[in-house]
This record gives C-alpha cells, structure tokens and sequence, in this order.
C-alpha cells in the first residue's frame, strides 16, 4: 500500500492498519474498515485506496478505477499509486493503457519489483512475449539478495545461455536456496529444451516459495510443454484461486483446455475473458484458434479482425487468417500488411507471420514470384532463430538402421504391451495425414487426438540426452531392455495418452515426426497399426515450405534441408519396410485423390475395421482439428492441388538437387 498522504495518527492509523491487513484475507471486510474510517476521515486518501485495491480484489473492476483514478491525479509522481491505477487498468480490459501507466510507473522507480512483474503479466496478455520475459527479468533480479543474477538475466535476455547458466549455478553455490536463482536456472534449462530439469527445479522452487506466481507460472508452461495437461492445469487453478482476474492466468487455463481438447469450456472461458476484457487482442486470437478448430471460420475470422484492430502489428492473427486456406485477403489487408514488414529489426516473430501471410496473400492472386519471395523471407527469418542441422539427422537415421535390425526384432517377438488401441500415422507434415486421420475418425470405433509428443517423450527418456551425454543413448539402450521394461513402456504410453481419449477402442497419434521411432513403437506395443503418409516429395516439401508451424519441423525453413531430410526419411522408411515387413501401411496422397473409395477400403482393411459408409463422407464428421489441414478435410477430396508446385518451379532447383536419386521413384 503506498502512502498517498500525512500518516493519520492514533486510532485511525490502527484502523486503517488493519484494513490493510484485511485486504489479502477478506477483502469485503477491508473494504467496509476503509469506508468506516472514509465517513469521519473522508480526505483520508489511504483509506480511499484502501477500499479501491478491495474492489479489484473482489473483481469489480470499474468500481475500483472510479475510486483509484482520482488519486492518480494528485499523485501522478506516486509509483505505488500508479502500480494500483494499472493492475485496476488491467482487470477492466484496459490493457494497453494499463501498460502505458505501468511503464511510467518503472520509469519513476525502476527498483519497483511490483509494477516490474505486473507490466510482465500486461505484456504477456497482449502477447509481447519477449518485452514480458524482460520485465518478469527485471522484477526477479529485484527481488534476489545476489546482484549477480542480474548480470545473469542480462544474459538470459541477450540469448546468452552459457554465461547466464555460469552466473546463476555461482550464486546458486553459495546459496542453494535463493528461489530467484532456481527460477532463473529453470528458464534457462526450458530454452534448452531440457524440459524434465527444469520441472524439478521449478518444483523446488515453489516448495520453498509456494506464493512465488512467476515461478509457479513457469512451471505451468513447462507442464503444458511435457503433456502433462492435467497437472498443468491443476496449477493454473492456484494461480487462478490467488489472482481470479488475472488475464495472463485466464488465457493460460484456456490454452491448456484447447491442448486437452476440451475446446467448449475453453470457449466458454475465452469469452467470459472478452466479456471482461474486451481490449486484450491475445484473448481474441486465441478465441479465433478454438472457433477454427471447432469449424466456426466466420466467427473465427472475426476474432483474428478484431484482435488485428487492436493491435495492428500482430502478425500471427495475419497468418492465422492465411492459414484458414479458403480465407481471401482483400486489397487493403494487403497494403496493411505490406506496411507493417520492416526492413531492418522489427519483432522477429511478427515479421516471419507476415512474410508467410503476405505469401499466402499473393499466392491466391497468382503472383508466385513475389509470394515464393516473401515465403523465402519467412523462412530465413525462422531459420535465423530456430537452427536445424541436417547432419544430426543422418547420423540418428544412421543409428536406428544399424541398431534395430531383423535379428533385434527376431529375438524381442512377443514383447511388449498387446493392446491394439493406437493407429499412429506417420511421414511428412503436409502429406495427407489429416485427412487419413478424419477418414478413420468417421468410423464408429475410432477417435481422432491430435498430434501427441508421447512417443518423442519416452525416447528421450530413454537417452537420457545432456549437455554431457549430447548424443543421447538412444536407440541403443533398446538393446539393453528387459521384457519386462519394454511392457511397462508400452503401458506408459497408454496411460500418458488416456487424457486425451474419450472412450472409442481405438485412437489415432498423428505426429508425423514418429516415422523415426517406428521401432521403438513396433517393440512396445507390437499390434498398433502404423500408417505412412506419403506425397509426392516436390509437393510435398513445397508445401512444408510455406507453412508456418508453430513449434518444431526447423528442418522446413530452407529447400536444401528439406530436400535431405525427405531423403532421410524415405531411407529411414525402406528400413522399416525391411525389418518388419508389412507392419507398415503406406498410403500415397495421389492415389488416395484418384481412387479415395479404394484407398480408404485397404485402409481400414489393414486396420481391422470393417467398412463404414460415413469414412467416405469424412467431411461430414464434426470434430475439432488443430492442424493447418482442419478446413481441407471438411470438404470432399479434390486434385486442384496435386501440382500447385509447378507454379513455384523456377525457384526449386535447390530442393531438386537435395532430393536426388529419391526423384527416380517420382519422377518430376
């Protein structure tokens, strides 16, 4: 609580110490103790802010800025006052100006952790990711007794991981429990991908601090980023039960409920957020995810406008408007988007959105060459941020084809889990996969989830990679597993993915990535069926080529890449081919658009379904999708984009060249 005015003395300054008291455990009360003092004192302006704060707390927004904006006006030098002025800015939707206050707030004291970690959690709701990340650095190197960290979180914020990492395991040497450096080294293990430590470390964490809410944040980040869905979002009701209104924690739990699949309470939730915060233009993009994964496109286009009015520099509303496929700029988006790219700097994540939508934009006109230049400009500044080496992938291919061979396999028959429940399908993104995906959904005993990292979970597990161990032992520690492990992993893998079933005997992991661990799969849970989406690879590296995927496949930002790894993966599948003869069904994206009757009957076959008429009227099933195929597959199959590549052809020759040999089987 600021002090806004002279200290009352006597048996007012007891009252009003108490109401201060109140104000965390019983903010009704508080605010009756501050209208009682209000009626003998009624100049006593901390008393006055006393009752604002309580309104907040009790989630009357507007009430409690009728009562804080005045103050402002007496104490607009007043750091404190200005704290409380922008939290009641942002609990009423004001976001925008709840920043502009927060900032100047900083501005006059930047020692003030408070107002630090409140403009965090106004810029992450208006989804100016890396501006919060700095600011929640700022309250955190606030609030630790080593001013080390500081220099620790200068580098965090530069991207300097080695020399943030080297500074906060100093600190944390002298003192193993300083929760700001734990927090720190966590962030740091997250960037890194080592996602396992930095749970523990968060977890840590909060035992020895559980009001810590950047920390308890964080953890709920890293939980959504392991799957672990249900104890994300156990952790985002603390957060809820300490801050109800907070807009950061709301559009949280509603992230985590579209990751579940629970996409009508988190509509539900997303709209009681608008109704609240009518101006947070991160709230109305996500609402436009969940209506497009529920099929609602015009309701969904209306809130990506809307979240663009807001905030017109927001390029991935831009490409989520792209993205719906059957969505047409007009003129004026265009020239809006154009005017929003910058030839030097500019956000990085903003500028590759708008280089794919403008990409997109141009190639529905029939420009190609200036839409396969900015597609190109996308990429590369994807690929600046995000580094692939093709060579990591030879390498791991090359260690699953001389690891998991005949005589692997031969000597483990029998082993693992028997249940049939999984139909994973697997290859390329781009190549057919949703659609295989929505035929199999349309039958009676299937259910569709969605692209599950499971399988990519248990092996890194298994290879227990590190900074020490950069190699990983996987898939070699396969040959040093018992019947007995196998199973269990097998049955883990059932019970990981039971959250996002809703009862059907069978369901479909359609991460394409997992054509590297068809092994492992084949070996913990031998009668899943494993399905290979496969296109043509000039189509269908093209088309990974300009698609924006929003986490993952850094492989698709350059042609040379993406022509090697397809080669890989051809490699990689003729293995499997080999080693286990017929495990695998292959379906070919043309073939299925030539004869789609035929294919989806040897499909089932293969699955052991009996034919259902509704799997030929695929588009017909409601269902939320979440891949950028959704609009696609809820139309019947069509051919109009069998060669779009050729369009595009002058400007391929690199992923020719990175193909190879693999274009003898398809010839151009």
């Amino acid at each position: 609580m600021a002090n806004v005015n002279q200290q009352p003395s006597g048996d007012v300054q007891t009252a009003l110490k108490h109401a201060v008291s109140l104000l965390n455990r019983d903010p009704v009360l508080a605010r009756g103790q501050a209208e009682e003092i209000l009626k003998v004192h009624p100049e006593l302006d901390a008393a006055r802010q006393v009752a604002g704060v309580a309104c907040r707390l009790l989630g009357e927004p507007f009430q409690a800025l009728a009562v804080i904006e005045p103050l402002t006006k007496r104490y607009n030098d007043s750091p404190d006052v200005l704290h409380e002025f922008g939290m009641c800015l942002g609990a009423a939707g004001r976001g925008d100006e709840a920043i502009d206050v927060l900032q100047r707030a900083v501005e006059i004291d930047p020692a003030h952790a408070g107002a630090w970690r409140t403009l965090g959690d106004q810029l992450s709701a208006a989804g100016r990711t890396a501006d919060a990340e700095d600011a929640y650095e700022h309250h955190l190197t606030l609030a630790t007794r080593h001013p080390e960290l500081r220099n620790a979180a200068v580098f965090l914020r530069k991207g300097n991981l080695a020399n943030a990492e080297r500074l906060t395991r100093e600190v944390l040497r002298k003192d193993p429990t300083d929760v700001v450096a734990i927090r720190m080294l966590a962030t740091i293990g997250a960037k890194l991908g080592q996602l396992e430590d930095a749970a523990h470390l968060l977890e840590r964490c909060l035992e020895l601090a559980p009001d810590f809410h950047v920390a308890r944040r964080a953890y709920t980040v890293v939980l959504y980023r392991r799957q672990e869905l249900e104890q994300a979002l156990a952790q985002a009701e603390i957060l809820l039960k300490a801050e109800p209104n907070n807009p950061n924690y709301l559009i949280l739990k509603g992230t985590i409920l579209v990751r579940k699949g629970d996409h009508v309470p988190a509509l539900h939730l997303y709209e009681r957020i608008l109704e609240h915060y009518p101006n947070e233009a991160t709230a109305h993009m996500n609402y436009g995810h969940t209506l497009k994964s529920v099929g609602r496109l015009e309701d969904a286009v209306t809130a990506y406008r809307t979240s663009i009015r807001l905030r017109p520099a927001t390029g991935e509303c831009y490409w989520s408007l792209a993205n719906l496929k059957t969505f047409r700029f007009s003129d004026d988006d265009i020239e809006d988007m154009r005017s929003q790219i910058a030839p030097e700097g500019g956000d990085p994540d903003d500028q590759a959105h708008l280089a794919f939508a403008l990409g997109k934009a141009l190639e529905d006109r029939r420009e190609f060459d200036e839409s396969f230049g900015f597609y190109a400009s996308g990429n590369a500044i994807r690929r600046l941020h995000h580094r692939y080496d093709a060579k990591v992938n030879v390498v791991n291919a090359a260690r699953s084809m001389r690891t998991l061979d005949r005589r692997f396999f031969a000597e483990r028959k029998g082993w693992g889990c028997p249940r049939p429940d999984p139909v994973f399908i697997v290859g390329l993104p781009r190549a057919g996969s949703t659609l295989l995906e929505q035929i199999l959904a349309s039958h009676s005993q299937v259910e569709g989830t969605a692209e599950l990292p499971d399988i990519i979970a248990i092996s890194r597990k298994l290879g227990q990679k590190s900074r020490k161990n950069p190699a990983s032992y996987y898939p070699e520690i396969l040959t040093k597993l018992s019947g007995e492990e196998v199973r269990a992993l097998g049955e883990t893998y059932l019970s990981t993915t039971q959250v996002q079933r809703r009862g059907a005997p069978f369901f479909i992991d359609k991460l394409p990535n997992n054509f590297q661990h068809i092994g492992l799969i084949h070996l913990i849970l031998p009668n899943a069926k494993i399905i290979d989406a496969r296109r043509h690879p000039m189509a269908g590296c093209f088309s990974c080529f300009k698609q924006l995927f929003a986490r993952g496949q850094t492989f698709t930002y350059d042609l040379t890449d993406l022509g090697r790894y397809y080669r890989d993966y051809v490699s990689l599948m003729d293995h499997w081919d080999e080693v286990l003869p017929g495990c695998v069904h292959r379906v070919q994206y043309e073939n299925m658009v030539d004869d789609t009757e035929s294919q989806v009957k040897a499909l089932l076959e293969y699955c052991g379904l009996d034919f259902e008429e509704q799997c030929l009227r695929f588009y017909e099933t409601e269902r939320a999708i979440r891949t950028p195929s959704a609009e696609q597959v809820r139309q019947p199959v069509y051919k109009e984009g069998l060669e779009h590549w050729r369009n595009y052809e002058r400007h391929l020759d690199p992923l020719k060249v990175a193909l190879g040999p693999v274009l003898e089987r398809y010839p151009v």
